[in-house]
């Protein structure tokens, strides 16, 4: 029986900027256009997971101003029940997007951080040994639930995005995996080039998997001494947004397939490449590849 995935993360409410270029500080900038999308790291990649053909379960939080996201997930085959609704509004996101197709972001928190401790223990109750945990660094007691999510004996997966000096102190090295950026990576190793970002990780953190994004280059993968790379596909790029979530995504719902792990990068760096080539976030999502 194919294993389950949770993913307790984040709900935001995307706003979409589009500009002639990042705003500088002191600058006043006219916008080009504004866009609204469901959204968060957390919910881009729960629906990169169902797309991509697993059996995901979403727990978070949302603001009684986000019905319409927690209906957008159900539209697209994720599985609800763990949502519940917070006091405050739900989180959202300020993307401003470039004539590169590059983007900047900031986030108000809102209802993602008002998880607490007994729903966490309630909602990984409902997991078994064997099912995958994924996290992300939008919501609040990350260390918590990864220390349940050992408890209950699950696959865990730590997306640390957004990078903050707090994941300093998170217990990593109870990852099963771990999945950064270039930027991300280089944070907690202080270092530049991938080779010293993976040495550094592996080394620190040697019963961890890490795959490691580097955007146009394409991902590496290292596990027990073993290192893959795929190239990304040379594509022309539109909007970055969502990217990473939908590479994260497809790889780990091509893992709870058991694909090899050549399989997993090479499907997941395809769907990443025709999410940059539509604007968006979630809806630049691919299905089924």
């Amino acid at each position: 029986m194919e294993p389950k995935i949770l993913n307790y993360g984040s709900l935001n409410i995307d706003h979409v900027y589009r500009v002639p270029h990042f705003v500088q500080p002191g600058e006043t900038l006219s916008t080009l256009s504004l866009e609204y999308f469901a959204g968060g790291k957390g919910a881009n990649q729960s629906v990169a997971l169902a797309r991509g053909g697993a059996q995901v379960f979403h727990a978070g939080k949302l603001g009684t101003d986000g019905a319409w996201l927690k209906e957008k997930l159900e539209q697209n085959g994720v599985n609800t029940q763990f949502i519940l609704e917070g006091t405050l509004p739900s989180g959202h996101a300020i993307i401003q997007v470039d004539a590169q197709g590059e983007n900047a972001i900031f986030l108000y928190a809102g209802a993602n951080h008002e998880i607490e401790q007994e729903e966490i223990v309630s909602t990984l109750s409902r997991f078994e040994k064997g099912d995958y945990l994924l996290l992300q660094n939008e919501i609040n007691l990350v260390p918590e639930i990864i220390r349940e999510g050992v408890q209950k004996e699950l696959y865990i997966c730590f997306n640390p995005a957004p990078m903050t000096s707090a994941v300093l102190d998170y217990p990593l090295e109870l990852c099963n995996l771990l999945i950064v950026n270039e930027t991300e990576g280089g944070f907690l190793t202080q270092s530049a080039s991938n080779e010293k970002i993976l040495k550094k990780l592996t080394s620190r953190f040697p019963q961890t998997a890490v795959l490691l994004t580097v955007g146009a280059e394409g991902a590496y993968y290292v596990s027990k001494g073993k290192t893959f790379f795929q190239e990304a596909e040379n594509v022309k790029t539109v909007d970055t947004t969502a990217a990473g979530d939908t590479f994260t995504g497809y790889f780990l719902a091509a893992q709870l397939k058991k694909a090899s792990i050549e399989d997993a990068l090479q499907r997941a760096s395809h769907a990443a490449a025709l999410c940059v080539s539509q604007k968006g976030a979630m809806d630049s999502i691919p299905y089924g590849i």
